[in-house]
């Protein structure tokens, strides 16, 4: 998997500011469009499920259940799950991490505080399960548009890729546990699990390869991480950010 991120931190932060690790902002205009596109329309599809109210995908899961046991909003409970993850990086790769996929869990939870506050997507005349589907083709589309801005890799991807190196077990291993424990924490704190999580992992993690090809193919819009995606091969797929 080529992220941009993942490229960066690579180099060693000696050569480069503290401030352009933590923080890299060397992106062209159309990264910054397509990254900002792509947490908008995540966030409000995950709202979508969320209003839905047959379950949402592992974060949200964690996140609402937290969000139900303490004073965190669901930003800050994803912001602070991203730093964690983060912190477990840097360990394993004795480097100092960019700061952006914490930057996107923050920003896509923070929006989706503010659609539930406003309950507009609630009060849609859609029945929940097409409520549900509408929000699976926006988290496609919009993880489609992170993945291809080349900004803000989900920090949970980031331990997988880093573990896969360490141990040269599979990714989906690391990613399959990872999903698990979120499920089971966020469960155990009351996050919301139904067929609205079953639909999230099978359908929006199927859907965001052909949404990238077709977008590069129909719109010509650039993968800036996955400069050679041309045809909709499983070893090309880029995971989704949000």
């Amino acid at each position: 998997m080529h992220i941009s991120e993942t490229r960066a931190a690579d180099v060693p932060p000696a050569r480069r500011g503290l401030g352009a690790t933590l923080l890299p902002l060397r992106y062209a205009f159309s990264q910054y469009a397509l990254y900002l596109a792509g947490c908008v329309l995540f966030a409000v599809g995950a709202t979508c499920f969320i209003e839905a109210g047959l379950g949402t995908d592992p974060l949200d899961v964690f996140a609402l259940g937290v969000r139900d046991v303490t004073p965190l909003t669901v930003g800050l409970a994803q912001g602070g799950f991203a730093a964690l993850m983060l912190v477990v990086w840097a360990g394993l790769k004795r480097q100092v991490p960019s700061l952006w996929p914490f930057v996107t869990f923050f920003f896509c939870g923070s929006m989706i505080d503010l659609w539930l506050h406003t309950g507009l997507l609630g009060e849609t005349p859609l029945a929940d399960g097409l409520l549900m589907l509408v929000g699976v083709a926006l988290c496609a589309l919009g993880s489609a548009y992170i993945i291809m801005s080349g900004i803000g890799i989900r920090a949970m991807d980031l331990v997988a890729i880093a573990l896969v190196e360490r141990t040269g077990r599979p990714f989906w291993l690391f990613k399959a546990v990872s999903e698990v424990a979120l499920l089971a924490v966020g469960w155990a704190l009351g996050g919301p699990i139904g067929v609205g999580t079953v639909f999230f992992l099978v359908f929006v993690g199927f859907l965001i390869q052909p949404v990238m090809t077709l977008n590069g193919r129909l719109v010509g819009l650039p993968n800036h991480a996955l400069p050679d995606l041309h045809l909709p091969a499983p070893a090309q797929v880029g995971d989704q950010a949000a």
